[in-house]
């Protein structure tokens, strides 16, 4: 009499798991309608990069042409490197890129954590301030920041130019990090002061081991903000021996027509750091920018 009526019940809820395995499951020809999406967006992602690839590898007559694959040659890369200032302004792009990251993950990482953490006078203020500079186009800025960069004498130095990145980088990253400081538990911070830590102290050595996804965005955000702005670059650097890959590789444009060998090797070359950065900040890019639009 007992087993009867489990033995109803397991008959009556096989029906419902059938259905939720078919409901989950993806046809033949949704399948390849999906693998034929994914395919077309791979093609067209990777189409451009492999093109630049070819180009850079072709002779100069032939580089405006649409074979894929003629005379295949170094002789683009060996003239960029030795014929130009390529390795000059590479060196440049390079140390500014640095410094640029190096000072926007400590400064916006120390801003989010302080106004994450603490309440003080002007911190509403400060935090509008860091969101409406996100709103004004470079071509706003560039006058207003050229003539304060000349009154302090940084105008064609990496100093200006690294200066001039962090109001670009800085405002962003430290919204996500106060973002991503805010879902780290307070009880982490009160059990270092519990300890003998200071403030800062607690932050060092707590906190910021518990931020690596956030500080990965942010480190990949403020490289690629120097490594690849262009308008800055070209207004503040003149000179071979102080301009970076943005304003040398315009070299390679004129009037009459452009040098698309040099452009193209130049191009993949300028894409390696990129790459290499990217590679290794991947793991934590989803982490630390789902993390950071949690909370505002």
């Amino acid at each position: 009499m007992t087993n009867a009526p489990r033995h109803a019940q397991t008959r009556a809820q096989a029906p419902a798991r059938t259905k939720v395995r078919r409901r989950g499951h993806r046809s033949p020809l949704a399948s390849a309608g999906l693998h034929l999406g994914l395919i077309v967006a791979s093609v067209i992602a990777v189409f451009p990069v492999l093109w630049v690839l070819l180009t850079s590898l072709k002779p100069a007559k032939y580089a405006t042409t649409t074979d894929f694959v003629k005379e295949p040659t170094l002789e683009n890369y060996t003239n960029l490197l030795n014929d130009t200032p390529f390795l000059t302004w590479f060196g440049n792009s390079l140390l500014v890129a640095a410094l640029t990251t190096l000072l926007g993950v400590f400064v916006s990482s120390t801003t989010g954590y302080a106004v994450s953490r603490f309440r003080f006078p002007g911190k509403r203020g400060l935090m509008w301030t860091l969101l409406i500079t996100q709103m004004f186009p470079v071509a706003v800025l560039i006058v207003p920041i050229y003539n304060i960069m000349a009154s302090m004498g940084l105008l064609n130095t990496s100093t200006g130019l690294v200066v001039t990145y962090l109001t670009i980088a800085v405002p962003f990253c430290a919204w996500m990090m106060k973002g991503f400081f805010d879902t780290i538990p307070k009880e982490i911070d009160e059990s270092g002061y519990v300890d003998g830590l200071t403030p800062f102290g607690t932050f060092w050595r707590l906190i910021l081991p518990l931020a690596k996804p956030g500080i990965a965005v942010t480190a990949f955000y403020s490289f690629i903000t120097a490594w690849g702005e262009v308008a800055y670059a070209s207004a503040f650097m003149v000179g071979d021996e102080n301009m970076t890959l943005a304003g040398g590789l315009q070299k390679f444009v004129n009037q009459y027509g452009a040098q698309w060998g040099p452009m193209t090797a130049a191009s993949v070359l300028i894409a390696i750091p990129a790459a290499l950065v990217f590679l290794f900040a991947q793991r934590h890019l989803v982490t630390g920018m789902s993390a950071g639009a949690v909370k505002g």
